[in-house]
């Protein structure tokens, strides 16, 4: 098994660098996360990040891309809630990596 060193503390993550238990997840684990991925994260970041893991704590899954979109669109607005603007902030895999970045899951319809 993987480990991702977040401030000395070594923390499981699976091959793909997901959490392997989400109840590690800090925003320390999220910045040593989004730098493996060569990610520098900003507020907008955030607000996808903490507004992902709402919805996990809502309906107990990571959403897929369209439920994503959808989700953001209502709960920020649609200027946020949409491919182009979520597609920039993680590369063109928002459901996938923002899921990572939030200590959840992978989503079970991404490869």
């Amino acid at each position: 098994m993987k480990t991702l060193n977040v401030n000395g503390t070594q923390i499981a993550v699976d091959q793909e660098g997901f959490l392997v238990d989400l109840n590690d997840w800090s925003e320390p684990v999220a910045e040593a996360l989004s730098n493996a991925e060569g990610i520098e994260l900003q507020a907008e970041h955030w607000e996808i990040l903490h507004l992902l893991r709402e919805f996990y704590q809502e309906f107990q899954l990571s959403p897929a891309t369209r439920p994503l979109i959808k989700y953001t669109a209502l709960k920020l607005s649609p200027d946020k809630g949409n491919s182009m603007h979520l597609n920039r902030l993680f590369k063109g895999t928002p459901a996938k990596l923002a899921a990572k970045l939030a200590g959840l899951p992978k989503p079970s319809n991404c490869i």
